[in-house]
């Protein structure tokens, strides 16, 4: 034996793999079509057209060929792997469901539209563009492709047309012509023709096999026919090719193969010292190997390490893992590779703009780790200005004398939310008013309920009122609020005051506003011996800070009256309401107190300190609040592109140069100053770098005409002075001209140097005055075409670009002053300008350029400095480190990973943790190919070399926005035992959906719309698929395959009730009706809708006891079949997201209809399924509608269970829905669907279904379950079975007899899972879903918690959510329920046995006598199908052609 073994190892055609011919493969594949590479390079990259070549590696060649042109080594290597990983195939599909919605014109293989008109004819475009303008514009989306056109007004083309073609060639050279001249606005859309009949296979998802308990018998012994072995090595040996090559020897090579299979799967069990060390043991191995197969040695030790380490666990928590790229950290149980793809992506434009900018290598990651990113920090500002007038103050006021004045009180032990009385201004409320505003009488009552309940806040009002000299107190009601608290604050003291506005705001009726009687009627009362005119009337000395609150208003720039601050801050206009103001001040100052607590403890603040002081102090406090600098939504140039850069002529002469100082900030200033608002910009911009040393001024024009030298005399002007003279002349000259003196008097027909001849001191007149009269106007050319073309501004808009970040364009009207620039200098200095500076240490502009680059990143976490292996000098790299234990999960979706990232480092860090399950991640670096030069298969989950002794189950770990199903293999994924397999397990997925997720709220209530639906489809089918909205978070889902489409309320009630209020991450502009919604990628796509009530249904609610829709909710986005029977043939049809025509479901009145729900998952389990089906339609005359959860059913249960709904007349549908991100996640099958069985109740079913039986699997049913359906539940949302207590051998094993569940329940019953009525109209009305949501939440972190999910949860929340206890006998099962009892029984349940262990099958036959003529009449029917389906007259029912959205319904016939 080992004389052949040798031999043939000394054959040079063996290769060296180690691989068992009994395999487990998976592969995933998309529903639509498989698309172009070059559209998918496109997409990623870059433009370059390439001509189709003759095989599919020249084809690809070519591509990256051209690409290399383009792109950097770091930039190609990710276009690579986004080819490998089809990242951009859901985008182009998305073009292609877009076009399919025109829909094509016949014939055309390439078509253009033109505002909703479409052909492909050259002839006719002339005469569709002359009518265009009577046709609206299309809707253009985010993603589309669209060509630089010279006139923006011009019609819209698009195209639709397949890159390479010469269809496409002819067209798009048509069309870029046209809009070079600025007759068109030309779009570019993908179509293709003739799409592929392929399909996409995807990588960047794992596989998990694992290792399944066999404590309870649950396999089914039904034979199942093997598939063909694709893979015939054996370590290394082709068993296949030798046995062709030397037939002699077969029976040899038959011993050999078995003997190096069954000496590679044991799995002997460590001993527990072998296991103390593990981790270290792996680690050190991994380190020991070559570097160029560490990793390898890391994802072979790991994925396979129940092999070769696996049998016994210590019940070790894991050891914790770590990702960082750049410092960056990726959390992999959020992030999935199409999003660390984009990071990598974004990465290398980084690092490779700093490399454009000369930087070094080696610095590159140092300046990549700056944090420049904007602050989160709420921005306050100073309110340290005589224009607050303050009501009190705590650490001078006497009424505040008991108090503690050391700041060392904050640091005293209190009961959680007890507010500290401490005699020191740590939380100050001002309320900036408009005395005549209706809402300004509750605020101030706000503020004395703080003031009278001693609530330790300083509080201060600052008056907007008319500050005009010739209105007084007697005409204005503001103007005399304010001059008598002024009075009444100098003859007494400010409390007195704040007493009086009180009193006369009490005078106001509600829902009006304040009048001068009201302030009249107080003074005369309070002072009825003064003359009121001397207090309000023309000569009033009581005009205190009435100027002065109006300028700190309009100086701090806060928005619209009224405002409140806290500490500076300003509040939401939202919680302004008085009610919330409460609520929102008194958790500020909880909050606020953890700071000052902190500093404290550092000593950072003692009690010498002035408080207001420190506040006012703090970075996030700032001179004005202006919105458009503050917001986080910023856009930057690129200005490591040269493309976006003026000419080095313009640029070098653009700035006021300040020679050797590097200015950490430039400001270009840009505006037509030949125009008033232009140069108060300037002027405003001059004024402040005056005033500061951080930065550097350059100014840019935009005329609002068309140049000439008599339009332009201000600009050429600026220009000439800052061509030829030296910086500070520059400046004085540049200064007095933006003044609005010189422009009038030098557009009347001043002379220039007559006029500015004091300016003109020291500067060199002569060449000043050549530049000047030059009739050379290029300059002004470049500046207005770069205004045009790189900053999108308008002619005569004005901007202001600070460090590349464009700040416009500014409306008319729109004050952007000296303190909007402190502001904006002071935001740069604090973030990014300052560090960069110390960093880089060159000039200005590089300080500029990288302040750019950085900060236009997208806002993430702090980098970590980790330890870097540096490649070749001169290099740009991603510097990946992964701290991981080796044998963890974490290791195993690590490993694949980082083998395709350019540098690694691995720190371990040492905690033994035993892997339960092998795990293979489907991630491939290239795109590969067969030896004839063709596309391989495509990327493939391979689990080779598996122990044949253990029970498997298969599961898929996939990015969260995918929806995934088992589309064909013939074993049960769910009990795979290789022991019985043939040769291969053969498993293929299908990307059935993306996901769209979204959260809604009412406006007027803040709370989400129980029992709101949303439907999506596109114009021709608007209700292709629907959703109802959770109370948890507001929370809904849907799903559609990629491409546009339109969200709406779904009509009836919701539409009745509700209209949309606004929406946020849609693809639609604010002020659209119709909210588009483009799926373009494989990433997640979550939005945000808040709604309203209409006017007249503000009384109305959703989930009314007289709710009844015609239609249902989520079950229309689950997919859906019905049975219909139609002129005697028997029909399925699909519904989903399919288009087109829907036949009609037989109307059945809603009390006729039993509807029963049941999950499955294996084989046995849905031949369980099939049993209980039958009996409970022997059971029945009613007819029957079953609900099955689709998403862990076969592909075997889902071809046969149309041709069983034909024979038995009942109707069914698959619902699935997707488990929510936000909602604790359980890795365990078993567990999930136990979760499924209990958490979704409210959304997986129709508002039209009043109730729903959930019935177990594996029971049999012995009497007409209308009477379940029908049974009174006496208000309880649902009914359950309690336990059986009869028998009383297993009394050992009620855990509900004693400990927690006995002190918990008081004497009320635990109930099983297996048998429950529910009442979905009261269960929605009580929101029992979001509740017992909301309960699992919290319980399921603790691993020991809910151990039976479904059955601990409806119990654990039996007080808040109450079970109707039904009859015993509705529920029989022979662990718990003595033999006399089972003749009484309704339905015999197999459950588990915890004393005998007793198989499930065996159980069954022995329990239930009529389970075997159930199971044999199953398989008669099964049986028939099988050879119907072999002579191919089931066809017509198979699913063999997968629709997608927008194309025709699918039928099934029989």
């Amino acid at each position: 034996m080992w004389m052949l073994c040798a031999a043939l190892l000394a054959l040079g055609s063996v290769q060296c793999f180690s691989r068992d011919s009994k395999a487990v493969t998976t592969t995933l594949t998309t529903k639509w079509p498989s698309t172009p590479l070059l559209l998918e390079a496109r997409l990623a990259y870059y433009q370059t057209v390439v001509h189709i070549s003759d095989t599919d590696l020249a084809y690809y060649d070519l591509i990256l060929k051209r690409a290399s042109v383009l792109l950097s080594p770091v930039q190609l290597n990710l276009l690579k792997l986004a080819l490998s990983l089809r990242a951009y195939s859901s985008t182009v599909h998305s073009f292609q469901q877009i076009a399919s919605n025109e829909p094509p014109p016949p014939g055309c293989k390439a078509f253009f539209n033109i505002h909703g008109q479409t052909s492909c004819d050259t002839e006719r475009l002339k005469v569709m563009l002359d009518n265009a303008v009577e046709r609206p514009k299309p809707y253009l989306f985010k993603g589309d492709h669209k060509f630089p056109s010279a006139n923006p007004d011009a019609p819209v083309v698009i195209l639709y047309a397949e890159l390479g073609t010469k269809e496409f060639t002819g067209f798009h050279q048509l069309m870029l012509a046209k809009a070079n001249k600025g007759l068109i606005t030309y779009v570019l859309r993908h179509f293709l023709s003739n799409p592929s009949k392929g399909r996409v296979h995807l990588s960047g998802y794992g596989v998990e096999l694992a290792i399944k308990n066999q404590e309870y018998k649950a396999k089914d012994d039904t034979q199942v026919q093997g598939e063909n072995d694709p893979v015939d090595e054996v370590q290394g040996f082709l068993f296949g090719k030798l046995k062709t090559i030397y037939p002699e020897l077969k029976e040899q090579l038959k011993e050999l193969r078995k003997h190096l299979i069954e000496s590679t799967n044991e799995m002997a069990p460590l001993k527990v010292w072998q296991m103390q060390d593990l981790s270290f043991q792996t680690a050190a191995r991994i380190l020991a190997a070559p570097s160029v197969d560490a990793l390898n040695v890391m994802r072979d030790l790991s994925q396979n390490f129940p092999t070769k380490y696996f049998k016994g666990t210590l019940g070790l928590q894991p050891g914790d893992s770590a990702l960082f790229i750049n410092g960056l950290h990726i959390d992999l149980d959020v992030q999935d590779i199409f999003s660390v793809f984009d990071v990598l992506r974004n990465e290398a434009r980084v690092m490779e703009g700093l490399r454009s900018l000369l930087i070094d290598t080696p610095y590159i990651h140092d300046i990549l780790k700056l944090n420049v990113q904007p602050s989160d920090s709420d921005y306050a500002v100073d309110i340290r200005n005589p224009a607050v007038n303050w009501i009190n103050n705590l650490e001078t006021d006497g009424r505040y004398a008991s108090w503690p004045s050391n700041v060392q009180e904050l640091l005293r032990p209190t009961f959680p939310g007890v507010i500290r009385q401490i005699r020191k201004n740590f939380h100050n409320l001002v309320m900036i008013l408009d005395p005549t505003h209706e809402n300004t009488a509750e605020l101030i009552s706000v503020a004395e309920m703080f003031y009278s309940n001693n609530i330790p806040l300083r509080i201060g009002v600052v008056f907007v009122v008319n500050d005009s000299d010739e209105v007084d107190g007697m005409q204005d009601a503001g103007v005399a609020l304010l001059r008598a608290f002024n009075y009444i604050a100098d003859d007494v003291d400010s409390q007195m005051s704040f007493d009086a506005i009180i009193s006369m705001f009490n005078r106001v009726p509600s829902g009006g506003k304040l009048k001068v009687e009201h302030v009249v009627g107080v003074l005369e009362k309070r002072y009825p011996y003064v003359e009121i005119s001397s207090i309000l009337g023309p000569d009033s000395a009581y005009d205190n800070n009435r100027k002065e609150g109006k300028a700190y208003y309009e100086q701090t720039g806060v928005g619209p009256l009224p405002v409140v601050l806290y500490n500076g801050m300003p509040l939401q206009r939202e919680q302004l309401d008085p009610d919330e103001l409460e609520t929102v001040v008194m958790h500020k100052i909880l909050e606020t107190t953890s700071f000052f607590q902190r500093t404290v403890y550092l000593g950072e603040l003692n009690s010498d300190h002035d408080v207001v002081d420190f506040i006012m102090n703090q970075p996030n406090v700032v001179p004005r609040i202006n919105s458009r600098i503050l917001s986080t939504n910023r856009n930057y140039l690129d200005l490591s592109a040269t493309s976006e850069f003026l000419s080095d002529w313009v640029h070098n002469k653009l700035f006021f140069q300040y020679d050797g100082i590097i200015r950490p900030v430039t400001f270009w200033v840009v505006g037509d100053f030949d125009q008033p608002s232009g140069r108060q910009l300037l002027y405003d911009a001059i004024r402040h770098m005056k005033t500061s040393n951080n930065v550097r001024l350059g100014v840019i024009n935009n005329p609002s005409e068309n140049t000439s030298n008599e339009k332009s005399l201000i600009a050429r002007a600026i220009w000439a002075a800052m061509q030829t003279q030296t910086a500070n002349n520059a400046k004085n000259f540049i200064t007095k001209m933006a003044k609005e003196e010189t422009a009038q008097a030098l557009y009347g027909g001043s002379d220039i140097i007559l006029l500015h001849f004091s300016a003109l001191q020291g500067m060199d007149v002569p060449l000043f005055k050549s530049a000047y009269e030059s009739p050379n106007v290029n300059f002004l050319l470049a500046h207005s075409a770069y205004c045009r073309d790189v900053l999108k501004l308008q002619k005569g808009q004005r901007a202001v670009i600070s460090n590349g970040r464009i700040i416009g364009p500014l409306e008319e009207g729109e004050v952007f002053n000296q303190d909007d620039f402190l502001l904006l200098e002071s935001i740069i200095l604090k973030t990014s300008g300052e560090r960069i500076k110390a960093k880089i240490q060159q000039a200005s502009d590089l300080v500029m350029k990288v302040d750019a680059l950085l900060s236009s990143q997208p806002k993430g976490e702090a980098r970590i400095d980790a330890v870097k292996i540096r490649p070749k000098e001169e290099e740009v790299y991603f510097d990946v480190v992964a701290v991981v234990d080796p044998v963890t999960r974490d290791a195993q979706k690590l490993a694949p990973f980082l083998l395709a990232s350019l540098c690694f480092k691995i720190s371990c860090n040492i905690f033994p943790f035993f892997l339960l399950s092998f795990y293979r991640y489907v991630l491939e670096p290239e795109v590969s190919f067969m030896a004839d030069s063709s596309f391989a298969p495509g990327p493939m989950a391979k689990f080779l070399d598996m122990p044949q002794s253990l029970l498997f189950t298969l599961n898929l770990n996939t990015p969260e926005s995918w929806m995934v199903e088992s589309v064909h293999t013939r074993y049960d994924l769910d009990n795979i035992y290789l022991e019985e397999v043939d040769s291969v397990v053969a498993a293929e997925y299908e990307l059935e959906y993306l996901l769209l997720e979204g959260h809604c709220f009412d406006v007027t209530t803040g709370q989400p719309p129980r029992g709101l639906q949303f439907t999506l489809g596109t114009a021709s089918d608007p209700v292709i698929v629907d959703t109802i909205v959770m109370a948890n978070l507001g929370y809904f889902q849907l799903k559609a395959n990629p491409g546009a489409w339109i969200l709406r309320l779904r009509k009836g009630r919701s539409d009745d009730i509700y209209k949309i209020y606004s929406h946020d991450g849609t693809d639609s502009p604010a002020e659209a009706d119709d909210l588009i919604v483009v799926l373009n990628n494989f990433k997640s796509k979550i939005i945000k809708v808040k709604v309203q009530k209409k006017p007249d249904m503000m009384k109305e609610e959703l989930l009314s006891d007289d709710t009844h829709e015609s239609d249902s909710g989520f079950w229309t986005s689950i997919t859906r079949y019905k049975y219909l029977s139609v002129n005697g043939s028997f029909f399925i049809s699909f519904r989903g997201l399919t288009g087109g025509s829907k036949p009609e479901e037989p109307k059945q009145e809603k009390d006729d209809v039993i509807n029963i729900f049941s999950v499955a998952s294996g084989h046995l389990y849905e031949r369980f399924l099939r049993i209980m089906m039958l009996s409970v339609l022997k059971h029945t005359k009613t007819p029957v509608k079953f609900w099955f959860l689709k998403n862990y059913l076969s592909p075997t249960f889902k071809e046969f269970i149309p041709y069983m709904a034909e024979k038995y007349d009942f109707q069914y549908e698959l619902v699935q829905y997707k488990w929510p991100r936000w909602l604790h996640q359980q890795t365990e099958k078993q567990r999930i669907i136990w979760g499924y069985k209990i958490l979704f109740l409210d959304v997986l079913f129709p508002l039209a279904v009043d109730k729903i039986l959930f019935v177990d699997a594996d029971q049999i049913v012995r009497t007409d379950l209308k009477e379940l359906r029908d049974f009174d539940l006496e208000g309880a949302p649902y009914g359950y079975t309690p336990f059986c207590e009869s028998r009383r051998e297993m009394d050992g094993y009620r855990f509900w007899k004693s400990g927690y569940w006995a002190s918990h329940l008081a004497g009320r019953k635990y109930h099983i899972s297996a048998l429950y009525v529910v009442d979905l109209k009261k269960f929605r009305k009580i929101a029992a879903g979001d509740r017992l949501r909301g309960q699992y939440q919290g319980l399921s972190q603790d691993p020991n918690s809910l151990s039976n999910l479904d059955q601990d949860l409806p119990n654990n929340m039996i007080h808040q959510v109450p079970i109707k206890s039904l009859p015993q006998e509705w529920l029989w099962c022979e662990t718990w329920c003595d033999d006399a009892s089972k003749k009484k029984a309704k339905t015999i349940d197999l459950c588990n046995n915890p004393q005998t262990k007793e198989p499930k099958l065996q159980a069954a036959v022995r329990i239930v006598a009529e389970w075997s003529d159930y199971d044999q009449e199953i398989k008669r029917i099964y049986n028939n199908f099988l050879e119907e389906k072999e002579r191919g007259t089931t066809d017509s029912y198979q699913q063999t052609d997968r629709k997608h959205p927008g194309e025709t319904n699918l039928s099934f016939s029989f």
